[in-house]
């Protein structure tokens, strides 16, 4: 019997597009303006902390 121990290339490749995929989406998500200056927004009152 055989046992299935991890992917084949074929899931690779799915896998990897999927990943792409994903990653580009993402990016037009941050890069956009709304969420960009939110942001910028929160980076800059984190660096403005009194200690």
């Amino acid at each position: 019997m055989r046992t299935d121990t991890g992917m084949a290339t074929s899931e690779y490749a799915v896998g990897t597009l999927a990943a792409c995929a994903f990653a580009a989406a993402l990016y037009k998500v941050v890069s956009s303006g709304i969420v960009s200056r939110g942001l910028e927004s929160v980076i800059g009152k984190a660096l403005d902390v009194q200690f």
